[in-house]
């Protein structure tokens, strides 16, 4: 009878060591602190209005950076773009006019009236010499030798005007005038540059690679300046947020690693701590006691690598536990 016991005994005391065992790790698993995923979203938009032409997109198709998302009319940056290029053209030309003095026309002109001044003022010369010797034998009087004098000083005076002009018809424009010129092809390249900008941000690409979230307008629809069309979520902007007690948060650092557990998740995704509230969530109405200590959990912010986060999806709960 004492045998039989003792069998018994041992067979007891050999099933129930492996739950003893089992007890054992269960009490040495890292507890797990519960938790949500987070997502920061991208709102992209146009900072010019217009109507929605065309959405390259669809919600929930992932898509890589650059590619295209959304266009709006252009017809109104595109006149714009042609009035200033037209502009500049203009302010162009005018420089190159400038640098290079008169045209070969004009030149011609003022050599031809030059030559009429010559021939008038031959003709002056000739008539004042007659004059002279007629006045100096009594034939005319004083008056008409003065206007004979007058007449030919005046064509004098428009052959070195005609002669002037010419010198200066070679000379480019006045460096004032072509620094002023200069100046004004600047700005008005400016305006080229800031018309052909309005126009290109009425056909946006993705600044981000990652999951198009939703999409806020429709084809045909007005959209105004500043609001956002498409609502990107980039895989670096998924994170994981999770709450400990004020008894742990001491201990938490940057860079910790945690592992994150979630339904349908096949594995324990791995994130790192990239912030640590300095702020409790919840605050006891009065004052601080051993009692109400416990209520105090601070928030932390963990994010997993990029090619992890795309099993994480917003709002999804999670557990949350430390290495």
């Amino acid at each position: 009878m004492k045998l039989e016991r003792r069998r018994i005994r041992m067979m007891i005391n050999s099933a129930a060591a492996p739950l003893v065992l089992l007890a054992g790790c269960s009490q040495h698993q890292p507890p797990e602190y519960q938790g949500y995923i987070e997502g920061q979203f991208v709102y992209v938009a146009s900072p010019e209005s217009g109507r929605l032409d065309r959405l390259s997109v669809i919600r929930g198709e992932t898509i890589p950076i650059d590619h295209p998302l959304f266009a709006l009319d252009t017809e109104p940056e595109a006149a714009a773009v042609r009035q200033a290029q037209q502009i500049l053209r203009l302010s162009e030309a005018k420089l190159a006019d400038m640098s290079t003095g008169k045209r070969p026309a004009e030149i011609d002109v003022t050599r031809a009236q030059l030559e009429e001044a010559l021939a008038e003022q031959k003709q002056a010369q000739a008539i004042l010499r007659s004059d002279d010797v007629q006045y100096r034998s009594g034939g005319i009087a004083q008056t008409e030798l003065i206007n004979a004098q007058a007449a030919a000083d005046t064509s004098t005076a428009r052959v070195q005007e005609l002669r002037a002009e010419l010198a200066v018809d070679a000379l480019p424009g006045r460096e004032q005038q072509i620094r002023a010129q200069n100046r004004q092809v600047a700005a008005d390249r400016a305006e080229v540059a800031e018309a052909e900008w309005r126009l290109k941000q009425k056909q946006i690409a993705s600044p981000r690679q990652g999951l198009v979230f939703d999409t806020l307008y429709r084809e045909g629809e007005w959209v105004a300046a500043g609001d956002p069309v498409v609502e990107l979520l980039p895989p670096q902007n998924i994170e994981v947020r999770f709450f400990v007690p004020e008894t742990l948060v001491g201990w938490l650092r940057t860079g910790q690693n945690v592992v994150v557990h979630c339904d349908g998740c096949f594995a324990p995704v791995a994130a790192r701590i990239t912030f640590v509230s300095p702020q409790a969530e919840y605050t006891p109405p009065v004052i601080y006691s051993n009692e109400n200590r416990s209520k105090l959990v601070f928030m932390i912010i963990a994010r997993p690598s990029a090619e992890k986060a795309t099993l994480l999806h917003p709002g999804q709960p999670v557990e949350v536990a430390l290495e």
